[in-house]
């Protein structure tokens, strides 16, 4: 069993940045593959960002250039950097981690961009 545990989410300015972090527990982190995903109010979870066991990243098309996900396996920990934030960013942000195919998440933090 993983847990994960969020931190760093907040209010921020409108163009602001952001770092939200995930620690988990456990001894399979290094061959894990890690995601964070975010779910707005009526909308549907999405992906945001995703890194691979072997550090091969992707992105959604509407944070890229502006967010970036990077992983310390020596602290069981995965980041995320969100720079020039946006309205649309507003959103509960989880943490995923997928350890030979099986699914943990994060309870979720929050991060609200004021107007």
């Amino acid at each position: 069993q993983v847990q994960l545990v969020e931190s760093g989410g907040d209010l921020v300015q409108a163009g602001g940045s952001l770092s939200l972090s995930c620690a988990a527990s456990g001894s399979s982190f290094s061959i894990s593959d890690l995601g964070w995903y975010r779910q707005a109010p009526g909308k549907q979870r999405e992906l945001v960002a995703a890194i691979s066991r072997g550090g091969r990243t992707n992105y959604a098309d509407s944070v890229k250039g502006r967010f970036i996900i990077f992983r310390d396996n020596a602290k069981n920990t995965v980041y995320l950097q969100m720079n020039n934030l946006k309205p649309e960013d507003t959103a509960v942000y989880y943490c995923n981690v997928n350890t030979f195919a099986v699914d943990y998440w994060g309870q979720g933090t929050q991060v609200t961009e004021m107007p």
